[in-house]
């Protein structure tokens, strides 16, 4: 047997199999979500991960308002932004954010977990999260996974 016929395969975007996966959210712990979710828009779940490819899998989130934040964060955790102008900062709680903007907190905490550059932006295109349990993506067929299931 000759070792050396052993090719790597790296992925690309012709080869990459992408599928739809529908999480759940409610009662998941919100950092713990997002770095599982990031990891599946990421691909690192599968056996032809190339670090440098969009080999991850489209991601529906639902029940985002229903989320969970562990310790006193829900009071504690601030989201902050600023206007532009000048005493143009703004501060918001994580259950101001949570009865406002569901969709936000999930959001921001999932694309703090992709990577800093064009790849995370291509990425962060892959996610679609819905305050409640209708999305509107019935037409793809996405298959429900347990994230408690994943390591």
């Amino acid at each position: 047997m000759d070792t050396l016929s052993y090719k790597t395969l790296s992925a690309n975007k012709n080869t990459v199999k992408k599928e739809w996966v529908l999480v759940d959210a409610e009662g998941q712990t919100l950092g713990r979500l997002a770095s599982k979710v990031a990891k599946i828009l990421r691909g690192k779940y599968k056996p032809d991960f190339t670090p440098h490819v969009d080999c991850g899998d489209n991601v529906v989130v639902i029940n985002a308002a229903k989320v969970a934040l562990s310790g006193n964060k829900m009071d504690a955790k601030e989201y902050i932004r600023y206007t532009g102008y000048p005493g143009g900062q703004r501060v918001r709680s994580a259950k101001e954010m949570l009865e406002q903007k569901p969709i936000a907190v999930v959001e921001m905490a999932v694309k703090g977990m992709l990577p800093k550059n064009r790849l995370g932006a291509q990425l962060f295109r892959n996610l679609r999260v819905y305050p409640g349990a209708e999305h509107d993506q019935e037409a793809q067929k996405p298959k429900a996974i347990n994230l408690n299931d994943l390591k």
